[in-house]
């Protein structure tokens, strides 16, 4: 029996009624430093990003990682204003295991519940299961983070379990990570419950 052919992930521009996924590049720094530096934004993510500097250090490592192969980043473009809003990307790509995670996402505080995080988790999960045949989509927060937990939960996610002592944040507290999952299976009624939400 052969395997089936991998997942061929490669950048991408995604558009919704809300918002548009730009592929991130070096030239997105500027927008992403004039919403992106808010402390309030970094507190669940094991890194700190607080200066222009850092934003720069923080896009060419996710650069490098989409140069392994390993990620796609993007950022979150508000489609009626033009400004970059947010931030994402898949990560932890599988590429054989027709496997990937979606994650490091922020949405500068204007934008929180506003529908701009759901329609881009609704973009991105729709590419990944109906473009690339993506069997697994995985998703993780914080163990503290209860704000996340719910919404990974509220969409239809499934808890797989806690990470106990599983990375060590910037600010040397170690997090416990819960990961969860949706399976090929399972995005029919997702999709259903991302669209009912929307």
């Amino acid at each position: 029996m052969t395997r089936p052919d991998p997942l061929d992930v490669r950048p991408v521009t995604l558009t919704g009624r809300l918002v548009q996924l730009e592929p991130l590049s070096l030239d997105h720094v500027d927008g992403l430093c004039e919403q992106g530096l808010d402390p309030a934004l970094w507190r669940w993510i094991p890194t700190c990003v607080s200066t222009p500097a850092e934003m720069q250090v923080y896009v060419e490592a996710a650069l490098a990682d989409q140069a392994r192969g390993q990620a796609l980043p993007f950022v979150i473009r508000e489609r009626s204003s033009g400004r970059i809003v947010g931030n994402t990307r898949f990560g932890n790509i599988s590429a054989a295991d027709r496997r990937l995670e979606i994650g490091w996402t922020w949405v500068a505080a204007s934008h929180q519940r506003t529908g701009v995080n759901t329609e881009a988790k609704t973009l991105l999960l729709t590419h990944a299961f109906e473009t690339l045949g993506a069997h697994r989509v995985e998703l993780k927060t914080d163990a503290l983070n209860e704000k996340s937990r719910n919404a990974i939960a509220r969409i239809g996610a499934v808890q797989e379990g806690i990470f106990r002592r599983h990375m060590v944040c910037a600010s040397g507290r170690v997090r416990d990570t819960v990961y969860f999952s949706i399976i090929d299976s399972e995005w029919p009624a997702v999709k259903a419950r991302l669209a009912a939400m929307a």
